[in-house]
């Protein structure tokens, strides 16, 4: 593949000529968001038996602009899989517009007999299918039965998935979203104010207007909320104006890498009420600069966070128990310091230089048609 189309961290190994070929379609670089995310980790830490080349198939604008790098990018990828040696398709699906266009790239893949590997991102997946029609989920059915693997963020979604869409039950299989882990984490202890973190879509799905409502009942007014992310700014600034909150809350819009890793070491407590998830890369990065988090169980979060241990957790959409977790661990720095050490410990298996490997076996694994290995349940039983 062509050099200026590869996407490698400048210092890393060149690709040898007998590493994998895999083209990667998913979400612009510049887009905001989790897969975005996903993208460039796996991208900057490839290893040097993998050479990952990127097309973009969606990036945020108008419908116009969105259609228009929809089908730069299908030609992009048609013209790779004809002029370049490609092994395997590695497509990124989250929900709603990104089902039909993500189907379309899996059919040009077959086409061209090319094995794919479908990575299942999106918290609305279940609304998005639930919405399309009979005709419409039995076409995506037996399309994505064809997939040679399906990777899910959790358990919870390893099951959905293959329930709803009949997938091959061995085929269907957990790949937790990676992180990179900060070899240090702050001593938060003393803070004289304490810094709520949120980060994320600002909107109704993350709960932010939740938050805001419930940080509004906090006694402290000393503490500060901080909201990080693109999406509803106006209406969220109006609701915080509307609170009388402006001395305490900011809206920060969206940050860059280098914000993130300064909000996260400022942070006292990240807070992502959801009412719908997959597996926030948000949450995970969190938890590994050691936060206590509090969330709601949606998606995948309670297989992360256990309430009490490593986090606490609260139905989504209820405001009263929002604000009755944030002001439990606002009153008690043991608890904050014990759940954040917790939370660090159980993200600590998902550093990106764990998950490449992971990543290039299930590639390799595709390749060979070497069938994954069976599930065992917790009395040691295939399932």
């Amino acid at each position: 593949m062509s050099p200026k189309n590869s996407r490698q961290t400048s210092g890393q190994p060149h690709k040898r000529q007998d590493s994998l070929q895999i083209v990667m379609l998913g979400d612009s670089l510049t887009h905001n968001g989790g897969i975005t995310s996903v993208e460039k980790l796996i991208l900057r830490y490839s290893l040097s038996t993998v050479a990952v080349h990127h097309i973009a198939t969606h990036e945020s604008g108008s419908v116009a602009h969105r259609l228009k790098i929809f089908g730069l990018g299908l030609v992009q990828f048609i013209r790779c899989l004809l002029s370049h040696p490609v092994d395997l398709v590695h497509i990124h699906l989250a929900d709603w517009g990104s089902i039909p266009r993500k189907a379309i790239a899996m059919l040009i893949a077959l086409l061209f007999r090319k094995p794919v590997v479908m990575h299942a991102h999106g918290g609305e997946f279940h609304l998005s299918y639930q919405a399309m029609p009979a005709a419409g989920r039995w076409l995506l059915r037996r399309l994505f039965q064809r997939c040679c693997r399906f990777i899910t963020l959790s358990k919870s979604w390893q099951n959905f998935y293959r329930d709803e869409l009949d997938l091959a039950k061995r085929r269907v299989v957990i790949l937790p979203n990676p992180i990179e882990l900060p070899e240090r984490i702050p001593d938060r202890q003393g803070h004289p104010g304490l810094t709520l973190l949120f980060m994320g879509k600002i909107g109704s799905r993350k709960g932010a207007f939740d938050l805001i409502q419930a940080f509004a009942r906090l006694p402290d007014p000393a503490a500060q909320l901080w909201l990080a992310g693109d999406g509803e700014l106006e209406r969220a600034k109006a609701l915080v104006t509307q609170l009388n909150l402006t001395d305490r809350v900011q809206i920060l819009g969206w940050i860059n890498a280098e914000q993130r890793r300064q909000m996260l070491a400022a942070a006292d407590i990240f807070v992502l009420p959801s009412h719908n998830e997959a597996l926030p890369m948000a949450m995970l990065e969190a938890m590994a600069w050691g936060l206590p988090v509090v969330s709601c169980p949606v998606g995948g979060i309670a297989e992360f966070v256990c309430s009490g241990q490593s986090g606490l957790l609260v139905p989504p959409g209820d405001i009263d128990q929002l604000s009755q977790a944030l002001r439990r661990l606002m009153d008690d720095a043991a608890l904050r310091q014990s759940l954040g050490q917790a939370a660090r410990q159980v993200v600590m298996p998902l550093d990106v230089q764990r998950y490449v490997v992971e990543l290039e076996q299930l590639y390799r694994d595709c390749l060979a048609g070497v069938e994954p290995k069976p599930e065992l349940d917790c009395d040691g039983l295939e399932v």
